[in-house]
């Protein structure tokens, strides 16, 4: 653990973080938790054990406890279809009944990347001027403050499928914010309240809330709560208080907590749902989540809020996190296991940071990289299949742009020029075409007669533009 440490200063400092905690516990007990950095800058107030931030996404995995719980103790079921909470909901050209509450928490509904979560952090947070700011602003049909309104957006089909339900995994806060409001009515209390009653309390997570504009956390902290970091337009690192505030996506993104609280809530996980020696949870709702019905692989597969994979030979369960002032990464390795890392800076990858901790858990070299999709060092037959014009509208429009450059491989994605470097099947390692040794995403393309319809760029599928055919 002092390699671990050290390796983790060193690499913090080479970023150049604002602030960020990490804690690892297994059966022994907390084996590390460790500070690094600054939680505020004016006055200057360095980030420790009992720090909290916002954890973002990794908050979906919490969402879908509650729903295995709820199908545990009989009061609802994770095939229900969404119509039987809210009637007027279809995705169109979908059958009601195949639209259920497993295909949201598995992000496998046919929901394509859209806009309201970006519209409602938009419209009701205090944000700093920007291009994305005035878009958002622009666009948004609606303040999209109520669950309503994603409701009647998803219903209304301006888009295209991404397929049968089931069939395509496509990362969908939309998903999750409709699970919140199911949660909600199965359960007779509100989501916030179940997860204080049945997973915060017993799990003993005294610095753990779900809440909407901060200002719960900030009470609970005591004055121990991150400031929000970014970067502005000219890479300097700016700062304020300001909590996204996204009302209908309450289940999505909203926990604020500690890395020591995340870690015992990933530990109780690992050992299927109990703690110091209590069945805290029942034990199928731990099942249902990341069970044995789920493939364990090297590429990640996401189960019920939580991405599976194998790491090490080991099962390896998590989520990341990102929102304004978030990034976040936390799972569990087989055999007790947890580690979390949160960070107070926007629009960052921890995976560095969360494998070094996987590979002190399991004995490896502390810089052993966990990627996925590898280079295989050989050409893709029908290059001209994978070209075209793909696209994500959520939030500010984006595009890949997939066309071959010199006889290779090259796309427009986020606004770089990247390379594709080919690793079997039809999946891609993009890498920076002027510095090729930095990974940029991992891309897998869907092909259906002749030609790529869709591109899933990491957990979002983009697909072809009308405009490309």
């Amino acid at each position: 653990m002092e390699k671990l440490n050290a390796y983790l200063a060193e690499l913090f400092e080479k970023r150049g973080y604002p602030g960020m905690a990490v804690c690892i516990r297994g059966p022994e007990g907390t084996l590390f938790e460790k500070g690094y950095g600054c939680r505020s800058m004016e006055p200057k107030k360095n980030v420790d054990g009992d720090t909290v931030f916002g954890i973002a996404s990794m908050s979906k995995s919490m969402t879908a406890l509650a729903c295995c719980i709820l199908q545990a103790e009989g009061k609802m079921s994770l095939d229900d279809p969404v119509t039987d909470y809210f009637p007027d909901f279809h995705v169109p050209g979908a059958a009601d009944e195949c639209v259920t509450v497993r295909t949201l928490a598995m992000h496998r509904a046919g929901i394509p990347p859209m806009e309201p979560l970006e519209w409602s952090i938009a419209k009701n947070s205090i944000e700093r001027d920007s291009k994305w700011y005035r878009e958002m602003l622009r666009t948004a049909p609606n303040q999209m403050n109520q669950i309503e309104q994603i409701v009647a957006y998803i219903t209304a089909g301006n888009y295209e499928p991404l397929g049968a339900p089931g069939e395509y995994m496509s990362y969908s806060n939309e998903g999750y914010a409709l699970l919140s409001y199911i949660v909600d009515q199965a359960a007779g209390v509100s989501l916030e309240t179940f997860l204080k009653e049945r997973i915060f309390a017993p799990l003993g997570m005294e610095r753990t809330v779900l809440d909407l504009d901060g200002s719960e956390a900030k009470a609970l902290a005591g004055g121990n709560i991150t400031s929000l970091f970014e970067r502005d337009e000219d890479g300097q690192l700016v700062w304020d208080d300001n909590w996204s505030v996204l009302p209908p996506f309450r289940g999505c993104a909203c926990v604020k907590s500690t890395a020591r609280d995340m870690a015992k809530y990933y530990q109780m996980l690992a050992d299927g749902g109990q703690w110091e020696g209590r069945q805290v949870i029942p034990a199928e709702a731990a099942e249902w989540m990341y069970g044995r019905e789920f493939p364990l692989r090297d590429r990640p597969f996401y189960c019920m809020g939580l991405k599976k994979r194998r790491i090490g030979g080991k099962m390896v369960c998590e989520h990341s996190g990102g929102l304004h002032g978030t990034s976040t990464q936390g799972g569990f390795v087989e055999g007790g296991y947890a580690a979390v890392v949160l960070c107070n800076e926007g629009d960052l990858g921890m995976d560095e940071f969360q494998w070094a901790c996987y590979n002190a858990i399991l004995g490896l070299p502390l810089e052993t990289k966990h990627y996925y999709a590898v280079p295989n060092g050989r050409e893709f037959r029908r290059p001209g299949m994978l070209c075209g014009d793909f696209l994500s509208k959520e939030g500010l429009p984006v595009h890949c742009t997939v066309r071959m450059e010199e006889g290779e491989l090259a796309a427009e994605y986020h606004g770089k020029t990247v390379r594709l470097l080919y690793c079997g099947g039809a999946d891609f390692v993009a890498v920076d075409a002027e510095h090729p040794e930095k990974r940029v995403e991992s891309l897998r393309f869907y092909i259906r007669n002749g030609k790529a319809w869709g591109v899933e760029c990491g957990s979002r599928i983009y697909q072809r533009t009308a405009a490309d055919g």
